[in-house]
């Protein structure tokens, strides 16, 4: 890209089984909020979640897409296998216990590199790493009772693709996406957007053999960050040029997307900052009410009828 460059993760969005199990995961043992109860919007008889900070901040978000009775998924290669989320650099103790006396599947805490890692997984088997940032100032969400602010997660810090190969992706990611190599460990390099803060990080993992099958308990996309849709049309503009196949830019109700996949197989998507979610509730009542875009507005009826019902904290 000649000018621009991703401002950093936008969101990651993954597949999960059961809502409501997924919804008391996120929010009272991670602590995330549930910033957005809405649907699928191209299948909207399922719902999509978003979990974040206060406000639902980009490079804050994960998000899924709830299908009761979806098939488990296979991690591999050509997939997006681990999602990093920022925590304050003397946490990853206090996270350790909480998971442990909560029963949730975790290892000890770990050094990855320059970087101290608590890994686990969700109720699907999300993959889910925790990393001691002590540079990371993001406020966050306190509104769990049980989780002091200071050891509440901050926002999204990396995602780590795994390919078979290093060199196609790594092309992309630097030649058309603008982003920099900043270290290389064995079959792992880092890619950073912004100067390489936390929430502006990519990791790949090469050598893997074994191609991934996307379906439950796995990650569908990586979106990126665009700050307006000026440069959201540059972007398209450019990947079309580039040869590669992109989307038009379609209508998110809470931003702007375009979608293309890189060249191992990962489903990426660029994503506007704005409106935001405050654009159709009220700050304070963020994630707990249904809430549709105007084209799927009358048929909220039918669509409400086929959703689980769903008990938000």
């Amino acid at each position: 890209m000649t000018d621009v460059t991703p401002r950093g993760l936008h969101h990651v969005t993954a597949i999960a089984t059961d809502p409501q199990s997924n919804v008391d995961f996120y929010t009272q043992a991670l602590g995330l909020r549930l910033v957005k109860q809405t649907v699928n919007f191209d299948a909207p008889d399922s719902y999509h979640l978003y979990y974040g900070d206060e406000h639902g901040s980009p490079a804050s978000l994960l998000t899924f897409f709830a299908w009761p009775g979806v098939q488990r998924g296979r991690q591999g290669a050509g997939m997006s296998t681990a999602t990093a989320f920022s925590v304050p650099g003397s946490s990853l103790g206090w996270w350790h216990d909480r998971f442990t006396a909560l029963g949730v599947t975790t290892e000890a805490p770990q050094t990855r590199g320059a970087e101290d890692v608590l890994t686990f997984r969700d109720p699907d088997g999300i993959v889910i790493d925790l990393v001691a940032s002590d540079g990371d100032h993001r406020s966050g969400w306190d509104g769990v009772a049980d989780i002091p602010a200071e050891h509440a997660v901050r926002g999204l810090h990396a995602i780590t693709l795994s390919e078979r190969q290093l060199d196609p992706s790594a092309t992309m990611l630097t030649e058309l996406l603008g982003m920099s190599v900043t270290g290389e460990e064995g079959d792992r390099a880092r890619f950073a957007m912004g100067g390489g803060r936390s929430g502006a990080l990519v990791d790949v993992f090469s050598g893997v053999k074994d191609r991934g099958l996307q379906a439950g308990g796995t990650v569908h996309h990586v979106a990126f960050r665009a700050p307006d849709l000026d440069t959201m049309t540059l972007w398209q503009q450019e990947l079309s040029s580039r040869g590669v196949s992109v989307t038009q830019i379609l209508d998110r109700q809470y931003f702007k997307s375009i979608y293309f996949r890189e060249p191992g197989g990962v489903l990426f998507e660029i994503a506007t900052d704005a409106p935001g979610f405050a654009i159709d509730e009220p700050l304070l009542e963020l994630g707990r009410h249904l809430k549709l875009p105007p084209w799927l507005e009358p048929s909220r009826d039918q669509i409400a009828a086929a959703l689980p019902p769903l008990d938000v904290p």
